[in-house]
């Protein structure tokens, strides 16, 4: 054991949006470095309904936002990660991953192609909080020379999600309405100046706005106006984004786990494979996607779980096959809201990764069995026109 540290604990940051959940009554807790609203008055249940039925808004402004700037931006950010950053149209976004040398997580990611901004191609990159830091040293150490990297502390970033979302926001901003899933653009909301994306991390349809700071209450207000919407914090968040089968880095995937393992594989773009035109060329790339052409060679691999007794069965909880041997662990799990049945995702070795596999899950010494299904564990309501 260590000793303990005499340096006291950094202050929690906050984002432009403090005063505001305050005023709503939010529980606040740290996170990622920040003070965040874990839930409002209504509670994380209701708030997790209200975004499946309805729409809710959610402070991500801890999340860090950047801008790579120049004619090689695409061409150098596609050399840290194995999608296809260069053929990205304008005006479209895409899931990223940022790899170590050793083929590993670092970080997931968002990243727009915004086209010409005030004479330069421009790429707008969204990395997660926790992360942003580091993710923003990696980049700068490794493509600084071949694009400018310019990071936007001075901007918030809000997610409106939910199958009322647009209708709410189009009241604000008339034609955001016609974007699609993955796709954005400039929009005057409120009087406030931002850059919205059709995406977000529920598995609802919804928004994500990035809006200057001092601009971020006066949208937040503007939104909270609105019949269709109300706040919500990270606990329903959590159980909105594990629902729908989507990864918590530092949860699902880290430093220690790669793409494939990770079922990630739907995010590298055939071009970046094997035979593809810009095949590798990435940190790790003979390794990542030797496990993609030999998935027998992984030895392990990320999967969707379901207990069969009414256990929420959390993150660290030992798997084991039916005859008492440890094959892995959960990384996420909780009672699902929607699907009102115990859910959790986490790494099996390959044997057991069949959906209708049966495993146990090690709670407080007791056995409870759980089955290996298919995610999402609630069907995704991407709006794609």
């Amino acid at each position: 054991m260590s000793a303990p540290s005499s340096t006291p604990a950094a202050p929690l940051l906050t984002t432009p949006l403090n005063a505001l959940h305050t005023e709503l009554g939010a529980r606040m807790v740290p996170f990622a470095g920040y003070s965040m609203p874990v839930q409002y008055p209504a509670g994380l249940m209701a708030e997790h309904v209200h975004t499946r039925t309805a729409a809710g808004l959610f402070d991500v402004s801890h999340m860090g936002q950047l801008k790579l700037i120049g004619a090689d931006a695409a061409a150098a950010f596609e050399t840290l990660m194995p999608v296809d950053v260069i053929d990205l149209p304008v005006g479209k976004q895409r899931y990223g991953l940022l790899l170590t040398d050793e083929g590993t997580i670092i970080d997931d990611l968002m990243f727009f192609n915004q086209g010409v901004v005030d004479g330069e191609p421009t790429l707008f990159v969204i990395v997660n909080g926790a992360c942003k830091a580091g993710d923003m040293a990696h980049i700068q150490a490794r493509i600084g020379r071949r694009c400018k990297v310019v990071p936007m502390p001075d901007h918030a970033l809000l997610a409106l999600q939910g199958p009322q979302a647009a209708t709410a926001l189009a009241r604000l901003a008339p034609g955001v309405e016609k974007l699609v899933f993955m796709t954005g653009g400039a929009f005057s909301i409120a009087g406030c100046d931002c850059f919205v994306t059709r995406s977000g991390y529920t598995g609802e349809d919804g928004f994500e706005i990035s809006v200057p700071a001092e601009q971020a209450e006066a949208l937040a207000h503007a939104l909270l106006a609105q019949p269709e919407v109300k706040p919500i914090g990270l606990g329903a968040r959590n159980s909105l984004r594990l629902e729908a089968g989507l990864c918590l880095y530092g949860n699902d995937i880290d430093t220690t786990t790669t793409p494939p393992e990770a079922a990630l594989n739907w995010a590298i773009q055939k071009v970046r494979r094997t035979g593809g035109a810009r095949a590798g060329g990435f940190p790790g790339a003979d390794k990542v996607l030797a496990q993609i052409d030999n998935p027998a060679t992984l030895p392990r691999k990320r999967v969707g779980l379901v207990a069969l007794e009414r256990v929420p069965v959390r993150e660290h909880t030992e798997l084991q096959s039916p005859d008492g041997q440890k094959i892995g662990e959960v990384t996420s799990g909780l009672l699902g809201p929607t699907v009102n049945e115990p859910v959790a995702m986490g790494y099996v070795t390959p044997a057991f990764a069949a959906v209708g596999t049966r495993v146990n899950a090690m709670v407080r010494g007791k056995a409870v069995p759980m089955e290996v299904r298919a995610m999402p564990f609630v069907p995704a309501n991407y709006y794609r026109g």
